[in-house]
């Protein structure tokens, strides 16, 4: 194998390997808090890339999220209250799972409501467009289709 396909090898090994956004510095010594923080990371949204937890994101917002969440397990707070003091500080927005009350409740019904309200639109559609008229046709329009049909 050349030095270049070996390389090429290599690069493509590389890019295989997953890269882990949580840094051993940021890992607490205690594996039950770290398994809390873990856990409340990956609910939170990273504010920069959106679609992605503060658990996977490399954006350095992500990094000090975590680092927060794991200051304030070992300040003493349960996982709801550090949910709380990021909720106050970033808003709702940072839960991927936010509460369905309040505003929210409309975001959670609106999307089930459209669905059936389009159902029901689609079946009356359908229901009007199957139906054959009970009357006949005219003599004027009788004469016009034989006429047709008779070409």
């Amino acid at each position: 194998m050349s030095g270049r396909a070996k390389a090429w090898a290599l690069a493509l090994a590389l890019s295989a390997v997953p890269v882990f956004a949580v840094q051993p510095d940021e890992m607490l010594a205690d594996p039950a808090l770290e398994a809390r923080a873990r856990e409340i990371s990956r609910s939170v949204r990273c504010p920069v890339c959106q679609g992605e937890s503060i658990d996977d994101s490399n954006a350095r917002i992500s990094r000090d999220l975590r680092i927060i969440i794991r200051e304030r397990l070992v300040a003493g707070d349960t996982d709801q209250q550090v949910l709380d003091f990021l909720v106050a500080r970033y808003g709702e927005f940072v839960l991927f799972d936010p509460p369905k009350s309040g505003a929210n409740l409309i975001l959670w019904l609106a999307g089930p409501a459209v669905l059936l309200l389009g159902g029901g639109i689609a079946f009356a559609a359908f229901r009007r467009r199957g139906k054959v008229p009970e009357e006949g046709l005219t003599a004027e329009e009788q004469a016009r289709l034989e006429e047709i049909l008779k070409r």
